[in-house]
């Protein structure tokens, strides 16, 4: 869900169950209002993402939680960002990366660096990213003069 989402990790640990389900299904599309920006960033939840998520939702922790990644302890009704990231470390190790080079915020950037490099599209990034300027876009991507220069190079008129 963090890699659909592309969401920030303070976002995406208080995603709701109402946010991505409606009459009992996993939605092929949701949309999540940014606490950052407080503007709307819509994204697709792709097939295997649903499939886990209602996989996720016959767990036990689940049954009567408003929130999709419900905390265990009741005065606690999320889980954390820190606890977030703790996952994140556990899973990465878990899979043989190094950790130091991994975090929470990877999981937003991992899908729309990969829209970018097989498109070129700036825009359609700054889209899903919910950026209102162009220019953090760049930056956020890290778009060199290289990356301009090679996509210029690809393009004959």
């Amino acid at each position: 869900m963090a890699i659909d989402s592309k969401l920030r990790g303070c976002d995406l640990v208080k995603m709701k169950v109402v946010d991505i389900m409606a009459s009992g299904q996993i939605k092929e599309r949701a949309s999540i209002l940014q606490s950052k920006t407080q503007k709307p960033v819509r994204f697709v939840i792709t097939e295997g993402t649903r499939a886990s998520v209602e996989k996720w939702m016959e767990d036990e922790l689940m049954i009567g939680s408003e929130y999709l990644w419900p905390g265990r302890f009741h005065e606690r009704l999320h889980i954390s960002t820190r606890q977030y990231a703790r996952i994140v470390r556990d899973w990465v190790t878990s899979i043989g990366l190094e950790a130091s080079a991994y975090g929470t915020h990877s999981m937003r950037r991992t899908k729309v660096t990969q829209i970018y490099k097989k498109t070129g599209n700036l825009r359609a990034v700054q889209l899903l990213l919910g950026h209102t300027k162009m220019d953090s876009t760049v930056r956020y991507l890290g778009v060199e003069l290289e990356d301009a220069l090679a996509i210029a190079e690809a393009i004959e008129i």
